[in-house]
């Protein structure tokens, strides 16, 4: 656990200037603790590679020890939860990421054990299409109660946060600057329910002034946090394209919505996809397929199969191939039905939702 003395030197230790996140894990590692690097002399300190005295030129341990009590009071009066990265309530594939925050601040309640954690990102000048899109893939991952994370911007983020908040689910805004203040302001109205389901992450302290550059270091978290990465709309260049490759430097998984040849705000996601920096993604079974999911975390609720469920032709075709199996897998599936694998995996979430197919684990199902 964490002790208030010890974060008070880690809150000091973000005031000091030309000090990276990788520089502070390094100094950590090595003294043993924030506290130890305040006790320690400079000089000694300059010695341990890859610090030096460029990096400590700034480092006034007065001032910036002033700097850490008064946000000290401010987590205090906000009530803020601070997620050290040695810590467990720290969001575990984060703290594989070597220049992940040493220190993030959270206002709100969330409970990541168990739990997938999906990120949603696109242009802040969607399309009505886009945002359907976005709507209709986080409504079916519903049953899998994941995390939904995005950057809480216009377009696709404040989608992705309000549909994952009316499916009940848990979504987390991570903002570019402090919590003592809310960007875009028109947004504000969205927080309490986010609070409710979720909450807002950052790693800029209050006193950190607002730079459009910190929306570059915003979107390492929303990709590292995340098991993957989906990108709905983008034009040639934008921030979700950012997003993307560092998840992809992180070796996380990215998924990318096609859209028509000579669309502005596909042209990004078909380039993702036509690299292969993407794999494509039409529903949200396309990622259940490609993640390997064995839908372990899905929310049980009582399902009461219709009579006479009004079913699309692939999905009597597919429902009636399983009446004469005991289970099977996908592929056999796909390849009986001769339907195309990725859209047999759709095929087989909507049955599924009806309450007609129950998934087994490895990739194999059985009519209920």
């Amino acid at each position: 656990m964490l002790s208030q003395n010890e974060l008070r030197y880690l809150l000091a230790l973000k005031q000091v200037p030309y000090l990276g996140e990788t520089s502070v894990k390094k100094l950590i590692q090595t003294v043993g603790s924030a506290e130890g690097i305040f006790l320690e002399k400079k000089e000694t300190l300059e010695l341990i590679p890859g610090i030096g005295a460029y990096k400590l030129r700034e480092f006034h341990p007065k001032i910036a020890l002033d700097e850490a009590d008064n946000e000290l009071q401010f987590i205090s009066e906000k009530n803020i939860k601070c997620l050290y990265f040695q810590e467990e309530d720290y969001p575990a594939l984060l703290k594989h990421c070597v220049d992940g925050p040493v220190l993030l601040f959270l206002e709100g309640e969330l409970n990541l054990k168990n739990k997938h954690i999906i990120s949603v990102v696109g242009t802040r000048i969607a399309t009505s299409h886009g945002k359907a899109t976005c709507e209709a893939i986080i409504s079916e991952l519903a049953p899998l109660n994941p995390v939904i994370v995005s950057g809480f911007a216009y377009g696709i983020d404040i989608v992705a946060h309000n549909t994952a908040v009316a499916h009940g689910l848990q979504t987390i805004a991570c903002l570019a600057h402090g919590l003592d203040q809310i960007y875009p302001k028109v947004h504000k109205k969205y927080v309490p329910a986010i609070l409710e389901n979720g909450g807002l992450l950052t790693e800029f302290s209050s006193n950190d002034p607002f730079d459009r550059k910190n929306f570059l270091r915003r979107n390492r978290i929303i990709a590292g946090m995340s098991e993957a990465t989906v990108v709905i709309e983008s034009a040639a260049k934008g921030g979700s394209l950012v997003t993307a490759d560092i998840a992809n430097s992180y070796n996380r998984e990215v998924f990318a919505v096609p859209g028509r040849p000579g669309d502005l705000l596909s042209e990004g996601c078909n380039n993702l996809i036509k690299t292969q920096q993407a794999q494509l993604i039409t529903s949200a079974a396309d990622l259940v397929y490609n993640m390997g999911w064995n839908l372990d975390n899905r929310v049980t609720k009582p399902i009461q199969t219709a009579l006479f469920p009004t079913l699309s032709e692939d999905e009597t075709l597919v429902f009636n191939f399983l009446k004469t199996r005991d289970k099977e897998l996908l592929d056999s599936i796909a390849i009986s039905c001769q339907i195309p694998t990725h859209k047999t995996a759709t095929v087989l979430l909507n049955l599924e939702l009806k309450g007609l197919v129950q998934p087994l684990p490895g990739k194999l199902f059985q009519r209920v």
